[in-house]
């Protein structure tokens, strides 16, 4: 995702890069240069992101038994 540098040096973190690593208007964030010469923004408090799946664990009020999604699957009543 490409952005543009401001005359004052300033650049907007794309929505979806800040919703990843869960920055919010008053977050401190760190830049760092990796060896390849790629600069890497992490959020600053040193927490890791949510991955995709703990992003969706738990949202569910219960689980269903493998038999009742096999049930669900073939259509059976």
């Amino acid at each position: 995702m490409a952005t543009t540098v401001t005359s004052k040096g300033q650049v907007t973190i794309p929505k979806p890069i800040r919703d990843r690593l869960g920055i919010v208007p008053g977050s401190a964030v760190d830049f760092r240069m990796d060896t390849g010469g790629n600069v890497v923004l992490l959020k600053a408090d040193g927490s890791r992101p949510k991955n995709r799946f703990d992003a969706v664990r738990g949202i569910l009020a219960s689980s269903p038994s493998t038999d009742e999604i096999m049930a669900l699957l073939r259509g059976d009543d």
